[in-house]
């Protein structure tokens, strides 16, 4: 693993533009880096992302009905208690899902380490399965990068697969904040996918989602709502008004109810109990758990934070970093400290992709910072012998 500088491409800002990717600047900051890639070896892909990835996946996957069969782990994991009944139905039907993101600590040496599992959560999607992939046929046919470099990149045809498991009748409605960039652009690519999957769809601003009078979800057009893809996470819909009409929704959204408890932190010392030393996995615990007391160089995160928020990370003990932000209401976990990949262009954290029940992908993001948050830059990644 090496991080490199090359030739940006002369368009790509262009380009960018010509396909929806205006968020390659955020907040006045650039996000996507033309100029540099990550580069590894056909082996450390295989062997030390794409092979754990799936294992980790499988291994999260075999938890659930236990997490979910479990009042002391959805007491730990702060599923809301009248809502319960939601996340257990979605997993006892086996509802679809599409995706989800491991987090990796990787430096080139050793196994990759679990930092979290994003599962409910697109960002980066198509940044990964798209954008970068036309930047690597972009610099092999400017002879920057030699005609033989490749890419761990099969997510956009793993996600028209996964796609092409639900079924095709209804309308596929697609619901996001419309007006914020990034989400919209995002989940008009993941429309796309659907649509080569056979689909019909239908964008809908998350907020204008209404409920009829048996209680169902509806468009602008009053028009029941089948099938939903919502660009918003199960822990913030599990606590808004609305979502006393979830226990009567059945299998309506996508993400699944289910995948509440994989995208929360809480995962990660549940994990740990039922595969104590695996070499993918960090010691993680409960902070009431003696245990998390034996460790010095750890991370207290909270556990439904997301970009990093009120993330803190200790070195023998003492106060590091920490980001600021609105989450611990809920509870933290404590986490081993694994170091990331260190480099002039800052810390590296590998974003895994998991399609359908198939790992396919790989992003890399980079801060200034040892925490991960909402202005990292996404750098592309290269296989190169």
């Amino acid at each position: 693993m090496k991080r490199i500088t090359l030739p940006a491409r002369p368009d790509w800002r262009d380009k960018a533009r010509a396909v929806g990717f205006g968020f390659h600047v955020m907040y006045g900051e650039p996000y996507w880096l033309d100029d540099a890639a990550y580069t590894f070896t056909l082996d450390e892909i295989e062997a030390q992302i794409e092979e754990p990835s799936q294992e980790l996946h499988d291994m999260c996957v075999d938890l659930v009905g236990d997490i979910v069969g479990s009042e002391e782990s959805l007491d730990r994991l702060a599923i809301p208690e009248d809502l319960r009944d939601v996340v257990q139905r979605s997993w006892q039907r086996r509802d679809r899902h599409l995706y989800g993101r491991f987090d990796l600590a990787y430096d080139g040496s050793g196994p990759a380490k679990l930092l979290e599992y994003n599962a409910d959560t697109p960002t980066s999607v198509f940044e990964t399965a798209y954008f970068q992939f036309n930047w690597l046929t972009d610099q092999i046919a400017l002879g920057v990068l030699p005609k033989e470099a490749d890419q761990y990149n099969f997510l956009q045809e793993s996600l028209v697969e996964a796609f092409d498991q639900f079924p095709k009748e209804p309308i596929f409605h697609f619901a996001a904040i419309t007006d914020n960039e990034e989400d919209r652009g995002t989940t008009v690519y993941l429309m796309d996918c659907a649509v080569q999957a056979g689909h019909r769809v239908e964008l809908l601003d998350i907020r204008e989602i209404g409920i009829d009078a048996e209680g169902r979800y509806t468009d602008l057009r009053d028009r029941v709502i089948d099938r939903c893809f919502k660009l918003y996470p199960w822990e913030f819909m599990l606590r808004e008004p609305f979502a006393r009409e979830l226990a009567r929704s059945g299998d309506v959204f996508v993400e699944p109810a289910w995948k509440a408890v994989l995208s929360n932190k809480g995962l990660l010392p549940l994990l740990w109990q039922r595969h104590p030393n695996h070499p993918n996995l960090l010691p993680s615990y409960f902070t009431d758990d003696p245990a998390a007391s034996t460790l010095t160089d750890y991370v207290r995160k909270p556990l439904l934070s997301r970009e990093g928020e009120n993330v803190t990370i200790f070195r023998q003990g003492r106060e590091l970093v920490s980001a600021p932000g609105d989450y611990g209401d809920e509870g933290f976990i404590i986490q081993a400290y694994a170091p990331l990949f260190e480099s002039d262009g800052g810390f590296a954290v590998l974003g895994s992709w998991v399609a359908g029940d198939r790992a396919c992908g790989l992003a890399v993001r980079e801060d200034r910072t040892r925490i991960t948050a909402n202005l990292s830059r996404f750098v592309p990644h290269v296989i190169m012998e």
